[in-house]
Parts: C-alpha cells; sequence; structure tokens
C-alpha cells in the first residue's frame, strides 16, 4: 500500500477510469505546465494530467500552479474526472483520465535546473552524477532501483524462507589480505597500524562455516582500490554465500535456483541448468574466460590443415612450444565493414596483443582473395573454405603465433567484430536473450606477468585443487586445476567462487611454498582450520553488474544510487577531501603538504 502513513489518497500512476468522481489528494513535481491551462504531475510511480480551473472562483490557484517553476513540489486535491472524448493518451496508463483541481499547495518552489528531468534528454555523466538527487527522478534510474530491491528481497526469501541460511553481517575494519585487488588502508589511533577495508568477506565467510552456521549469506558491501576503471567502483555490492558440505554441482545448482526464483518476470524465464565449459575450452573456442555465447563465430583450429603448406610465417608459428594458427570468420564481413574498420581490427590486435592478423575474403564467384593465396592450390583453397565454413562475402581474420596469445587476440577481435557488424545494421546478439553459462576446471595458479617464473592465485589463495590434481599441488604446481567456478551471463563474469581449502597443512603450504607469502598475515585462519573445519565452498554474485545486464543498462552506475566516477570521486559531496593536520594527528600522520597543494591544483 503506497499512500499508508500518509494523506494523500493515490499516487499519480494508479487513477484509472474506475476513479471517476472520487476526491484525490495527490502528492509530486511539476513535470510539464501548458498557458496556465493544465499541467502534469509526477511522482515516483507515474504521470497524472492535473486541469487548473479558469473560474474566477479559483483564481488563486490558476495564479499559484501558473506560475510554479517546473519540478516544484506540489499538492493538489481535486475531482477524478474522465478526459473530453479524443483527447485520451494511450501511451500514459492514466491517459483515460484527468484531475480537476479544488485546492492546491505548493510545498517547494524549484529553482533553475542544470538540465531537464526526462529521460531522452542528453547529459553529460560528469553533470548526472553532481546533480544525482536531480538524475535520481528519472524514470529510468527509479525503475532500475525498485527492480534492485524487489530482486535482493527475493533472493533473501529463497535463501533465507527456502533453505535455511543465515544473514551474517561481518566487520568492514579488518586487515590487509595476501595477494588479490589492492585494499583501502584505514588509519587507526595506533601509531603506524592500519586497517584494510575488506576486498570480500572471504575469511569470515570461512570462519563462520568453522563455527557451525553451516549456510551464510550476506549482502555485502566490498571495496577494491583499482584506481582509474571505467565500469568498475570502489565499492560495490555482492551476494555473498558459503555453505558446509556442499562440492561444487550443489552451489551451481542453488544458484541457478536462486536466479530462477528472483528473476523478473518482466525479463522472461531463464533455462536451467546452465551450460558449462572448461576453462580450456572458452579459451580455445572464445579467446577468453567469459564468453558471449548469444553468437557464433568461435574460433577455429587450422593449423593441421595449414601444417603440411609452405607457408614461412605458419611453419614458424607451429615450429614454437604451443603454436598455433587459428581464425575466426566473420559474416557477411565484405558486406557489412568498410576497409578502415579491417585495418581498425588488425591494429587493435597489433597494439593490444603484439599478434598480426592476416585478411581472407571470399569473393561473389566463391574465390578466395588473400595473401595465403598464392601458396595454396585450388584444392586447398577449397579445403579452406569448407573448414572455415565459409560463405560468399564472408571475411577470415587468420593469426599465427603462440596458443593463448592468439586465441586472446581473436577472442578480442570476435567481439570488436561483432560491435563493428551490429553498428553497421546486423544484428548478431539478441539484447532480450540472458545467456548463462558455468565456466570451470581454472588453472589454480598463473604465471605472474611481471615474473612469469612465479606463481600467484587465479583465484585466491583459499581455493581447492581439483580432487584429480592433489598430488601435482606439491609436484608442479602450475599444472594443478582447481575447483573454482565462474558464472558468465552475455559475455559478463557476474559470479565466482570455489570449492575451499579445509585442511590446515595444504593451505600453509600454498600459501609460503607455492605463493611465496608470509603465512603470519593469515595465522587467525591456519589455526581456524586446525580445529576442526567443515569442507565448505561458496560463491559470490555481482550484484551491480547483474541488475545492469537486466536492465540493460550502459553501465553499472546506472543501477547504483550514488555511484563513483570511472577516477573513483564523489562529484556531488567532492569526495576525497583534505583533511587539516589536527585532524590527522590522533592517527600519527603527517601529509607533505606541498605536494597535496600541487595534486589540487591538477585537479
Amino acid at each position: 500500500d503506497f499512500n499508508s502513513f500518509i494523506t494523500r489518497t493515490n499516487t499519480c500512476g494508479e487513477l484509472r477510469s474506475a476513479h471517476v468522481g472520487q476526491e484525490v489528494t495527490l502528492y509530486g513535481w511539476i513535470q510539464y505546465q501548458r498557458q496556465g491551462l493544465f499541467l502534469v504531475l509526477r511522482d515516483f510511480q507515474g504521470l497524472t494530467q492535473i486541469i487548473i480551473p479558469q473560474d474566477e472562483a479559483h483564481s488563486h490557484v490558476k495564479k499559484l500552479l501558473s506560475n510554479a517553476p517546473v519540478e516544484s513540489v506540489v499538492r493538489v486535491t481535486g475531482i477524478v474526472s474522465p478526459r473530453p472524448p479524443g483527447q485520451e493518451n494511450p501511451k500514459m496508463p492514466t491517459g483515460d483520465i484527468e484531475v480537476k483541481v479544488e485546492t492546491a499547495e505548493i510545498l517547494n518552489s524549484c529553482k533553475k535546473l542544470p538540465f531537464e528531468i526526462k529521460d531522452f534528454i542528453k547529459k553529460s555523466e560528469a553533470l548526472r552524477m553532481q546533480y544525482r538527487y536531480l538524475d535520481l527522478r528519472s524514470f529510468q534510474l527509479q525503475y532500475n532501483l525498485r527492480l534492485r530491491s524487489q530482486i535482493v528481497m527475493r533472493i533473501r526469501e529463497y535463501l533465507c524462507n527456502l533453505h535455511g541460511f543465515v544473514d551474517v553481517e561481518t566487520p568492514t575494519l579488518f586487515k590487509r589480505t595476501p595477494g588479490g585487488a589492492k585494499e583501502f588502508l584505514v588509519p587507526s589511533r595506533e601509531a603506524g597500524k592500519f586497517y584494510s577495508l575488506p576486498q570480500s568477506p572471504q575469511q569470515f565467510k570461512q570462519l563462520l562455516m568453522v563455527g557451525g552456521l553451516d549456510r551464510y549469506f550476506q549482502v555485502a558491501r566490498c571495496y577494491r582500490d583499482e584506481g582509474s576503471r571505467p565500469d568498475r567502483q570502489p565499492e560495490f555490492t555482492q551476494i555473498d554465500i558459503e555453505m558446509s558440505f556442499v562440492d561444487q554441482t550443489g552451489i551451481q545448482r542453488l544458484i541457478e535456483g536462486l536466479l530462477q526464483y528472483s528473476w523478473p518476470e518482466e525479463r522472461g524465464s531463464i533455462t536451467t541448468p546452465f551450460p558449462s565449459m572448461t576453462y580450456e575450452a572458452a579459451l580455445a573456442d572464445y579467446g577468453t574466460d567469459k564468453p558471449d555465447t548469444r553468437f557464433g563465430m568461435k574460433i577455429v583450429d587450422i593449423s593441421d590443415f595449414l601444417r603440411r603448406s609452405d607457408i614461412q610465417f605458419v611453419q614458424n608459428a607451429l615450429s614454437c612450444p604451443h603454436g598455433a594458427v587459428k581464425a575466426i570468420c566473420i559474416p557477411q564481413g565484405v558486406r557489412y565493414l568498410k576497409n578502415k574498420d579491417l585495418e581498425l581490427l588488425k591494429g587493435s590486435a597489433k597494439s593490444q596483443f603484439n599478434q598480426e592478423i592476416m585478411e581472407i575474403i571470399c569473393r561473389p564467384d566463391g574465390s578466395l582473395k588473400s595473401l595465403l593465396t598464392k601458396f595454396l592450390g585450388e584444392t586447398q583453397q577449397s579445403e579452406l573454405i569448407q573448414v572455415l565454413n565459409m560463405q560468399v562475402d564472408d571475411v577470415v581474420l587468420l593469426a599465427a603465433g603462440e596458443h593463448k596469445q592468439v586465441c586472446s587476440a581473436l577472442g578480442s577481435l570476435r567481439l570488436e567484430s561483432a560491435d563493428l557488424l551490429e553498428a553497421a545494421g546486423l544484428v548478431l546478439r539478441d539484447p532480450t536473450a540472458f545467456h548463462f553459462l558455468w565456466v570451470v576446471d581454472f588453472p589454480l595458479f598463473l604465471p605472474k606477468e611481471e615474473n612469469p617464473t612465479e606463481l600467484e592465485s587465479a583465484h585466491h589463495p583459499f581455493t581447492a585443487p581439483h580432487p584429480s590434481d592433489t598430488n601435482l599441488l606439491y609436484s608442479d604446481p602450475a599444472k594443478v586445476r582447481s575447483q573454482h567456478y565462474d558464472l558468465v551471463l552475455n559475455g559478463n563474469e557476474v559470479g565466482g567462487g570455489s570449492i575451499r581449502i579445509h585442511c590446515a597443512e595444504q593451505q600453509r603450504f600454498v600459501l609460503e611454498k607455492v605463493l611465496k607469502e608470509d603465512s603470519e598475515v593469515l595465522s587467525h585462519l591456519l589455526e581456524a582450520l586446525e580445529f576442526g573445519a567443515p569442507p565448505h565452498g561458496g560463491i559470490a554474485l555481482g550484484l551491480d553488474r547483474l541488475i545492469s545486464l537486466i536492465v540493460d543498462a550502459p553501465s553499472i552506475r546506472d543501477v547504483i544510487a550514488f555511484p563513483k566516477s570511472f577516477r573513483g570521486r564523489d562529484l556531488m559531496g567532492n569526495a576525497p577531501d583534505f583533511v587539516t593536520p589536527e585532524e590527522l594527528e590522533p592517527y600519527h600522520i603527517q601529509i607533505s603538504w606541498p605536494l597535496a597543494e600541487k595534486e589540487a591544483k591538477k585537479n
């Protein structure tokens, strides 16, 4: 009941023909006013047309409403009437009626607006964020935030009421965790000692399993100091889950059921179980560990086909360890892509992956146009067309080199090509489709970028090795697969989790011998694992990302009430901000103020 506890009788979105003749009281913002004849009143639920009285007896009401600026807050009381024949508005849910005003009151006048409160009006993102409280009045943001609230409520019902999970709040002030993303530091009153804001409640949820809570969840606030990343937020929300005595399949079935239960009806239904794909297959077929399976254009391995050719760059690539020749076929590329588009794609592969790309075009007569053709006979060309399943006007992009680099480059070009094709009018990805996918069997460790001879956790240091690879952990850790699983939606990672290490000895080995980390930082967790820790596992769903995909928002900032800019700044409240030396004194911190002033001038 939207009208409980307050003095309005109805919202601006609920009046219909059935209300004709009733006296109603509405509160809202003036969306539009025309020549003192009528105005449109808006609230969170919709719009209602308000007829301004023209008779002398109501002259004060006419003056009041005619002079009120757009976006002023008003109360109106009047009689619901049918609109005159031919003046109905089928595009408005309230389009069959209007309210003839008897009395009105301006509750608060609005000064000149920095932008119009209309969804179709283009506004710079910086301006929207500076005046976020005005931007929140738009129907789209209202819809996004209300849908988010409904989905979270359904998630709570599913976990707590149907499956016995316990909602537990974990601390925000903690200590640094080795590995993973950078954490924000918070000074304490103990000289030289700092808290960290946790990037996730990972350790706490494992400790809750040691404590025997069995099933935990939390709508958790998390923090990562990742600097300037266009579609990331320094603070974000995840649906955090942990269970005892569970395996990977159990977690997957739980999440599939949770998403089915909480999925909004207006977005259609989702089918379970979700398909599953190994990390190696995802990389080989799509060039990424988060494949968008809404369209084809899979990577094709043509190494064996070209192995017997005399093409020098092909032979050079295949003679190297893990060498491969692979390709993607762009459907109707000749028709939809210009030469500059192909050059852009090749330049992108060179700049991002240091990967050379060769193109092959299928002419209208079925012959091939490429630098390769002079090395291939007619029979070989026909076989190549079959291997790549080429049609007339298709364009193939071919790459040769180290397997992982070639796959990553072609995976990136696959997505860029899809963007270019769709911009030119060819629909590849159904915007109403939701393709979920589990990616499993990730490596437990990956070589560090800055020093490939050392290893780092592919997920985090608490992930358990695959049962079949446990022995390899002690002899050849680089080859160990993990019990880590990611949930992907339309090419975006929306969740990730793992079965955890519950043996203190194995956890200590991973930290000290494989990752070369100081295990003393995690002494509390290691000790807890020695007190009868049950086998356990969990997952976290990125709520912001999930909701943004459901509502097809261009950015996760459009599903967060008060987001930060891509540089991590609050443009409305101007945070972060300077503090005085006196305020810092209790924390035993001194700032190099000339440097601070220099930074201030730069910003």
